[in-house]
């Protein structure tokens, strides 16, 4: 855990020092970037020795990757769950899609920040599933504003677009939160889902 993201993003996996090492990196990753961090550094981080390190990642890519591969899959999981929950209209649905996904960013703000600012040192393989599970989660919310734009909720001519602006528009609370700020949590949520449905010119609740 760190001052950014109080809770731990990898659970126990089943793989003995798997879960640990995982936070490590991501810390190590956060404090020094992918360059300035170093295989030894995370596995003292872990409470490992460093051949057992390579047991679990041939190298410092592929535990870049894993790191973010837990971090799209927890996002991913939680957007979905909150629409799955939702009403059968696209304005709940986006409004509870927001929502879970800038609880994510609260939550796990040095993942989303390391998610950014790291990415471009990934390549071939592990770029191309990065991207793949980024589109997945991007696509609920494109589905979402087709269903409302075909449906009449929102009046937006961008539709196309619409899905990547409110993406860009979450993603970047990650660069200015603080858990000392004026809006708690549940606020901040609250408050982004009613700027994504007035960018789709959307029916907004009182508020």
């Amino acid at each position: 855990m760190n001052d950014r993201s109080p809770t731990l993003l990898v659970a126990d996996t089943g793989r003995g020092n798997e879960a640990a090492i995982l936070n490590a990196a991501l810390a190590a990753f956060g404090a020094q970037g992918f360059n300035g961090a170093s295989m030894r550094e995370v596995a003292k981080g872990a409470a490992t020795s460093l051949s057992n390190l390579y047991n679990y990642f041939p190298s410092k890519s592929r535990l870049l990757a894993e790191v973010l591969r837990h971090a799209n899959a927890e996002l991913e999981a939680r957007v979905r769950r909150a629409v799955a929950d939702a009403g059968d209209d696209a304005t709940s649905r986006m409004r509870e899609a927001v929502r879970a996904y800038v609880g994510f960013v609260v939550d796990q703000q040095l993942a989303m920040l390391v998610s950014t600012a790291e990415v471009r040192y990934l390549q071939g393989e592990d770029r191309a599933r990065l991207v793949a599970d980024r589109d997945r989660t991007q696509a609920i919310f494109a589905d979402i504003v087709e269903q409302g734009v075909a449906g009449g909720e929102f009046r937006t001519p961008h539709a196309a677009d619409a899905a990547r602006a409110i993406l860009s528009m979450v993603n970047a609370v990650a660069t200015w939160y603080r858990p000392d700020g004026r809006l708690s949590r549940g606020q901040l949520a609250e408050q982004h889902a009613r700027y994504a449905l007035a960018l789709l010119e959307a029916p907004l609740p009182r508020a």
